[in-house]
């Protein structure tokens, strides 16, 4: 008999876990068994190798982009607001295998390294049909990347105080503006 999809996703939660908390090579074969409660031979029934858990949480990546990619779609308020909004949005399950799958990278993994430039080239081309534009497009992609940016700052240092001229939260009326001007420029 199968083993419920659901291990899997414990398997892949636990290796995304270890890679934020502790590091890539934290995050071994025992150590991920151990933390998703499994037995050894549990996670290599679903992954038989530690590149086989990088493949898992890069096709988990991408399938996150491409529901993503449906709420930029369906957005009441338009592509650019719902983009650079949820650019903000850290703590999500987007946000921590994205945040994984970056570390991954960071350490020479070329799968995730693709998997990145993948995910970057969907969310263009998908603002791109929306604004027309392609420069415009990747100006609210670019635009996106440092709104998450100054967000994951602030959570990382919760407690340190920043100043108002260097990784300070943006406001409602800030991002409010910020969309306006963009949507005008589209609208030319």
């Amino acid at each position: 008999m199968a083993r419920p999809p659901a291990a899997r996703e414990a398997v892949l939660d636990a290796f995304e876990r270890l890679i934020i908390s502790d590091g890539e090579r934290a995050a071994t074969i025992d150590a991920t068994a151990r933390a998703a409660g499994v037995s050894k031979g549990g996670l290599l029934y679903h992954f038989g190798s530690k590149q086989a858990l990088v493949a898992g949480l890069v096709e988990r990546l991408l399938r996150l982009v491409d529901d993503d990619l449906s709420r930029i779609d369906d957005a009441p308020d338009g592509a650019i607001s719902y983009f650079l909004r949820s650019s903000l949005d850290i703590e999500t399950p987007l946000d921590h295998t994205f945040v994984a799958i970056l570390r991954l990278a960071q350490g020479g993994d070329r799968e995730a390294g693709r998997a990145l430039d993948e995910a970057e080239t969907r969310w263009l081309a998908n603002l791109t049909g929306h604004v027309g534009d392609p420069t415009l497009a990747l100006a609210v992609t670019l635009m996106g990347d440092g709104l998450y940016h100054r967000a994951a700052l602030r959570a990382e240092a919760p407690d340190v105080e920043l100043s108002a001229t260097s990784t300070g939260a943006v406001s409602p009326e800030q991002l409010a503006s910020l969309v306006a001007l963009l949507e005008r420029l589209v609208a030319r």
